[in-house]
């Protein structure tokens, strides 16, 4: 899958258009059109991926995991994670129930290792 076919299809797991992803990431008209045959300058692609919510190797197809956050960051900063679903931004309050069951099962997972 090519950069822009990547693109393309998180683009439309947002239900955004490439239009609309251009206008937020702040690009200019037709931008990502034109990375068909041309490569994004880096700081393009990080507003492209900013605006999915995904990280840049995953639209450069480097890996399958989406996420923005590195492998390496520690579990109690591994929640914001979790901010999607099924493409849409999980609401905050929400995420606090997620949070607070995540940190609940943390305590239980510890107390069962001691």
């Amino acid at each position: 899958m090519t950069l822009f076919e990547r693109i393309q299809k998180v683009s439309r797991e947002h239900a955004m258009s490439l239009r609309e992803l251009n206008e937020k990431a702040g690009l200019g008209t037709n931008a990502i059109y034109r990375w068909k045959k041309t490569k994004p300058s880096a700081d393009k692609l990080q507003a492209v991926a900013d605006v999915l919510h995904v990280s840049v190797d995953y639209l450069l197809g480097n890996t399958d995991n989406p996420s923005p956050k590195s492998s390496n960051t520690p579990p109690d900063l591994a929640d914001d994670n979790l901010f999607m679903y099924q493409g849409k931004p999980i609401p905050e309050e929400d995420m606090e129930t997620l949070r607070y069951i995540l940190d609940s099962y943390r305590k239980k997972k510890g107390k069962n290792h001691e």
